[in-house]
């Protein structure tokens, strides 16, 4: 391998390495979600995102297109998105106000972090998602449908409980690396050595 294009990996490796320092906003797209009943119900559309063992969600960010079917309102339209325990998490309504059916679009942003309601998902990594209505309207089904658009979560660090200190995969990538960087400077050295002999 030429000294070019061991620089080359080299800084492939550290830019990569840098990258997974940080957790990566995770987005959902929503189009074609149904929502049926109270939270709970069978038929509720339910997903899971892996965002990373012992992850903490700071933020979410929405903007989507709904249509609530008569006479489910806009306003019963909601999500919640929890721990897979369903022990820690957050419910969110777009529009309590808008007691009416039809189409809309909602688009927000929710700073959990300043709202003091930031929470941690659990060892397993999974952000589990629910689409409900707070009212389950009886003879239509689904009573709500999510035309299109995105929810997006921002998450920090993964957080590593204490005791079980196991390096991110940044370090790893770092260490790999340096020992990497060793053994080639090893053998430009012994190679120049036995070019001088």
């Amino acid at each position: 391998m030429s000294a070019r294009s061991f620089k080359q990996l080299l800084v492939g490796m550290s830019l990569l390495a840098a990258t997974s320092a940080f957790a990566a906003p995770f987005t959902f797209d929503v189009a074609g979600v149904r929502s049926i009943g109270t939270i709970g119900s069978e038929g509720n559309d339910v997903y899971e995102i892996n965002v990373g063992a012992n992850a903490t969600i700071t933020s979410v960010n929405y903007n989507f297109n709904v249509t609530a079917f008569a006479p489910s309102y806009l306003s019963e339209m909601a999500f919640a998105f929890t721990n897979s325990g369903l022990t820690k998490g957050l419910q969110l309504n777009p529009d309590i106000d808008l007691t009416q059916s039809g189409t809309e679009t909602f688009a927000g942003m929710l700073d959990l972090v300043a709202e003091g309601v930031s929470f941690s998902v659990d060892a397993d990594g999974i952000l589990r998602l629910e689409f409900y209505e707070d009212f389950n309207d009886t003879g239509i089904s689904p009573d709500g449908v999510w035309n299109f658009g995105t929810i997006t979560f921002n998450t920090d660090a993964i957080d590593v409980p204490p005791g079980s200190e196991v390096p991110e995969p940044a370090s790893g990538l770092l260490i790999g690396a340096g020992l990497a960087l060793m053994g080639y400077t090893a053998r430009r050295r012994r190679n120049a050595v036995t070019t001088a002999a």
